[in-house]
């Protein structure tokens, strides 16, 4: 069930987070699907709000987990290494920082869509679908549109590609806590690339997500698109405390800022009064 932003009622948040929650969600109607934060060390849930077991697209969020396939498998090397080049008819929308080279780090930073599709090209369809299965993330389909030869291009952008908040921070927890079915090598490399930001006492790494479904003609509909960021959160000065979360969004309007960082900025807004209340 999808539940206006309005109605957040996380547990024991409190009034003033709520409040910040609305506001960083005021320039759009906007729905959030699910809330979910698990204690990483002991798995207990600490949050979950709303649908969380639903599937739906991963969109950029599975950057993450084509990072660790990508650093295991050895085509990532660090995070500086390959360098590839933007080439005519790569995806473009990303503005100037997907047309010029860019390294593995950029290419988390910036959510290079071109640079995940030589990933996948390079391995094929077997291999990284070989890993999601062990990492048990969603439905691990590479197949991409019925009818269309576009898996390694796009399954994970509204297409076949599906995974349910529950999944997305047990996949998570499986990262942080290295017991995933890959080299610890693989593992901290993954980690070192993932965007981090100071927020409220805590260091937040996590990525952004966001995708839009097609009309009957192919088009977009950008009135109606999924907004995801997931990730861990640190307490400063806690090494030994580690939340792992998940919130999904749904836009009911076409939004001027992209779906994803939307979800993102209003986790932060609401972060400092939100962690108060997480408790292991």
């Amino acid at each position: 069930m999808r539940r206006p932003v309005l109605a957040l009622g996380l547990l024991a948040l409190s009034a003033t987070a709520a409040f910040a929650a609305t506001a960083a969600f005021a320039a759009s109607d906007v729905d959030v699907t699910c809330t979910i934060m698990l204690d990483a060390a002991t798995g207990k849930v600490l949050i979950e709000e709303g649908d969380c077991a639903t599937r739906t697209t991963p969109a950029s969020t599975f950057k993450i987990p084509l990072a660790l396939i990508g650093y295991d498998t050895g085509f990532l090397k660090d995070a500086a290494t390959p360098v590839l080049s933007y080439q005519k008819g790569d995806p473009d929308w990303g503005g100037a920082n997907w047309l010029r080279d860019t390294n593995p780090a950029d290419w988390m930073r910036y959510s290079v869509v071109w640079y995940s599709q030589r990933i996948t090209r390079a391995l094929g369809r077997e291999t990284p679908e070989r890993y999601l299965q062990r990492f048990h993330y969603g439905n691990a389909d590479l197949s991409g549109d019925p009818g269309f030869d576009n898996g390694l291009e796009r399954a994970w952008i509204a297409s076949s590609l599906q995974v349910s908040p529950r999944e997305q921070v047990a996949f998570l927890r499986g990262l942080v806590n290295a017991t995933l079915p890959v080299g610890a090598e693989a593992v901290e490399k993954t980690k070192r690339i993932v965007e981090s930001r100071a927020v409220g006492g805590w260091t937040i790494h996590g990525k952004t997500g966001a995708a839009f479904p097609r009309n009957a003609d192919r088009s977009f509909d950008y009135a109606h698109g999924w907004g995801w960021y997931v990730g861990w959160a640190e307490p400063d000065g806690a090494t030994d405390r580690t939340v792992v979360f998940a919130r999904l969004i749904r836009t009911r309007e076409k939004t001027q800022t992209s779906p994803g960082v939307l979800t993102r900025d209003a986790l932060f807004a609401q972060w400092p009064a939100l962690s108060k209340t997480l408790r292991p």
